[in-house]
């Protein structure tokens, strides 16, 4: 027989023989879920250039012939497909040779781009009347249309 103090002892020894022990008949842990959104395309169309400009003035507070490039465009996916613009000239009068190429920027209207250049900064002579301009919108898929017009010089 025990007494109070056996009894206690047991019972403390029995406790420290069950401490650290845990047991879990399953897993409670899971995978955090990620949702992905996917864009399925199911066409893609090529944008066009609507209206195009390009020619050349002279800028006396800078000294110097300015270069203009203006283009509308559009896309059948709308004018925020379009991602790019650039304009492309070319010496008719040397076989069509390239001379230079040009990036349009976005203005606020999203069918309009542009960009100007001073005469300086370009391989391009103002009073060659040979050059033509081809201006090639490009969109999110690398589609692409163009037109081709003709420079106005002196």
């Amino acid at each position: 027989m025990l007494n109070n103090h056996g009894a206690t002892a047991v019972l403390a020894l029995s406790t420290l023989a069950t401490q650290g022990c845990l047991v879990h008949s399953y897993d409670t842990y899971e995978e955090p879920v990620t949702y992905t959104e996917v864009v399925v395309v199911e066409s893609n169309y090529a944008p066009y250039v609507i209206d195009a400009e390009a020619g050349v003035f002279w800028d006396s507070w800078e000294g110097d012939d300015i270069w203009y490039f203006d283009a509308y465009v559009d896309d059948p996916d709308g004018p925020y497909d379009i991602i790019g613009v650039w304009a492309d000239v070319y010496d008719e009068c040397r076989g069509g040779v390239f001379v230079q190429s040009f990036e349009l920027y976005p203005s606020d209207d999203p069918y309009v781009w542009y960009s100007d250049w001073l005469g300086r900064s370009t391989y391009l002579d103002p009073f060659n009347d040979c050059y033509t301009v081809d201006f090639i919108a490009y969109d999110t898929f690398e589609d692409f249309g163009f037109t081709t017009v003709w420079a106005l010089t002196y």
